[in-house]
């Protein structure tokens, strides 16, 4: 089952402070299933993006851990301007999402993410030397 999205925000916030790291939620969108996006100031002026993954990532048969959410970035060590593009893109789209600002050096930051299969090549095995 899927928390709501003010409940992973809220405990994604919270880890980032135990951590003693600092995070904020700087948009607010539905309460209960409104996107997750998360900026992450990488503290020498670049940030990352990060977006909720497309449906494909996810596996019906395994539970996906952190309340079945997972992420993918779509944008690194971008200047903030891309990230706000990025930004008002969505808010045209779908105005009801939350942003979550996270400063982490050099983007060290842990986010369940969709990490896409590499189909195996036949032809690594048949020309292996």
């Amino acid at each position: 089952m899927r928390v709501t999205s003010e409940l992973f925000v809220s405990a994604l916030v919270r880890r980032i402070f135990s951590e003693n790291g600092f995070a904020a939620v700087t948009r607010k969108g539905n309460a209960e299933a409104g996107a997750i996006l998360i900026v992450v100031d990488r503290l020498d002026g670049t940030f990352d993006f990060y977006s909720p993954a497309p449906q494909a990532f996810f596996d019906d048969d395994a539970g996906q851990g952190d309340g079945g959410r997972l992420f993918e970035k779509t944008l690194e060590a971008a200047a903030r301007e891309a990230v706000d593009k990025r930004l008002e893109s969505e808010a045209r789209m779908d105005p009801d999402f939350w942003v979550v600002d996270i400063e982490a050096e050099a983007g060290n930051v842990e986010l369940p993410t969709a990490e896409p299969e590499h189909p195996r090549n036949p032809a690594d095995d048949f020309f292996r030397l």
